[in-house]
């Protein structure tokens, strides 16, 4: 009994630690106007990208009646919403990937060394703060920012290391990349 609030404690100060090197990215900003008796009143809609730049992002949206207000509640849904993401050689995802969510629709495609992100500006904030170099992306269908992040995230859920491949079908990893061309030439060569 006496140990879950130390374990609660030191889960809080890891939590404050990533805090402080989380990069958040406004995405979208949306004003609504509520027509009453004494005339409009404005409230504000903030959507928002967070991430660490290792791998790990999160979004998240919040509303509030001023901007700043909900841009830090967009940002704590965001931090509260992180998931981690495996990448290939830290730079870009392991396999090509689609996903949906509402009308919206994207494709993700691995890419070169060299490439850079090429995505739309709502892909283009999860890519940056989730620290992907190289990345080629297509948003099909609707163009809003919600539609087009939740599509974004329901894709990278869907990204599998080949290691969890391996374990799940219990072979080894070699076994689940075949032979790399480059090292069938090495081999080949050194043969030769």
């Amino acid at each position: 009994m006496a140990r879950e609030p130390k374990e609660g404690r030191e889960r809080a100060e890891r939590r404050e630690r990533e805090g402080e090197e989380l990069v958040d990215k406004l995405v979208a900003i949306n004003r609504v106007a509520k027509v009453v008796k004494g005339g409009r009143r404005f409230s504000f809609a903030a959507l928002v990208v967070v991430g660490d730049k290792k791998g790990r992002v999160g979004m998240g949206s919040g509303k509030a009646r001023e901007v700043p207000e909900a841009i830090r509640k967009a940002t704590d849904a965001a931090k509260r919403s992180m998931i981690r993401i495996p990448m290939r050689e830290g730079r870009t995802l392991h396999h090509d990937v689609e996903g949906h969510f509402g009308s919206g629709k994207v494709v993700l495609r691995s890419a070169p060394p060299g490439t850079g992100i090429i995505a739309g500006g709502p892909m283009r904030a999860v890519f940056e703060t989730m620290g992907i170099g190289d990345v080629v992306a297509k948003s099909l269908g609707t163009n809003n920012p919600h539609n087009v992040v939740k599509a974004t995230f329901a894709a990278l859920r869907r990204v599998q290391s080949p290691r969890a491949v391996a374990a799940r079908r219990g072979k080894k990893v070699s076994e689940i990349l075949g032979r790399r061309p480059e090292a069938a030439e090495a081999r080949e060569g050194a043969d030769g």
